[in-house]
């Protein structure tokens, strides 16, 4: 049935700054949905190839400090680059398997120059196309010692079935603005990626789905401490400083009256899954929504700038 959609939560834990073999994983989680009649997946903030851990561990805004340097080095070497096909081979499981895929990467973004990288939110269609490549407009607090800001050309949205999804990185579903624009789009599936951890996502993933009167599928990783690869540069300095887990999932669903679906999900490596019914969407709407019948664009009105935005612009 058209109105119903069948979603998978995938809370992995990366193979981290190892950008080969997790992919080689995200395939084998694709492959794995995809058995089970799986229309859309979703992978958690920075996955692939893994968030940067390192950085509240190693004296991460110490300046002009040498460990710090080669990690990030490692880090850039590990990040994805679009341009040049990485993700291809993911497209093409997605193709084959009629899934539509959101996914978080580290971008090396060729359209920057190729040097700093980008915390992004990939979307992929169910004919294996890529729609959006959102990079993260904000990063968080030490965040920004490895990832630079995004743009607004990834703030949009997207056809699957009867449902139209969109998508934000982390604290970005926290800003109001980014949210109200793929809400003015009409957004009803909200996708929230996080790095893990249930403090991140036990709040709001029920407070969009009530203010938005939308779905909200929240997707974590996870990391423990013995997930750290011992071929990290200075992973014994790493090692020593971390705690035993540094992300524990906190994967979850609200339906658009900002209840529980699936509360979230702790510790669990796996994927998660459930069939959502648009019909709840206009149930919800009938007493509010937040850019329809509920606003007054006469008094407040958003303005997106969604141009991709680059230092470079070649006349030849």
């Amino acid at each position: 049935m058209d109105n119903l959609l069948k979603v998978a939560l995938a809370q992995i834990a990366p193979v981290w700054l190892n950008k080969v073999a997790t992919i080689e994983k995200i395939e084998a989680t694709i492959l794995e949905a995809a058995k089970e009649k799986t229309e859309l997946v979703v992978f958690g903030e920075a996955l692939l190839p893994g968030y940067p851990f390192w950085l509240a561990l190693t004296d991460g805004a110490k300046w002009d400090l040498k460990v710090n340097k080669e990690i990030h080095a490692h880090y850039v070497r590990n990040a994805i680059q679009i341009e040049t096909g990485e993700l291809d081979n993911i497209c093409k499981l997605a193709k084959e398997n009629n899934i539509a895929i959101y996914l978080g990467v580290i971008e090396r973004a060729k359209d920057r120059g190729g040097h700093s990288i980008y915390c992004s939110l990939v979307y992929i269609n169910s004919d294996g196309e890529i729609k959006s490549v959102h990079r993260k407009l904000q990063p968080t607090y030490d965040e920004r010692l490895t990832w630079a800001p995004g743009d607004g050309n990834g703030l949009k949205v997207h056809p699957l079935k009867q449902f139209t999804v969109g998508g934000l990185n982390c604290w970005e579903n926290w800003m109001p603005l980014p949210r109200t624009a793929l809400y003015g789009q009409g957004e009803n599936l909200h996708i929230a990626v996080w790095p893990g951890s249930d403090h991140n996502t036990k709040d709001i993933t029920r407070f969009i789905a009530r203010e938005s009167r939308s779905y909200v599928i929240s997707v974590s990783s996870l990391m423990k401490k013995e997930d750290f690869p011992k071929d990290t540069p200075h992973f014994g300095k790493i090692i020593n400083a971390s705690p035993k887990v540094l992300a524990n999932g906190g994967s979850c669903i609200a339906g658009p009256d900002g209840e529980w679906i699936t509360e979230p999900v702790l510790y669990k490596e796996g994927l998660i899954f459930e069939t959502l019914d648009f019909n709840k969407i206009y149930e919800e709407r009938q007493n509010f929504d937040c850019v329809g019948h509920y606003s007054r664009p006469d008094v407040t009105k958003l303005t997106v700038n969604r141009e991709r935005q680059s230092t470079l612009e070649l006349n030849d």
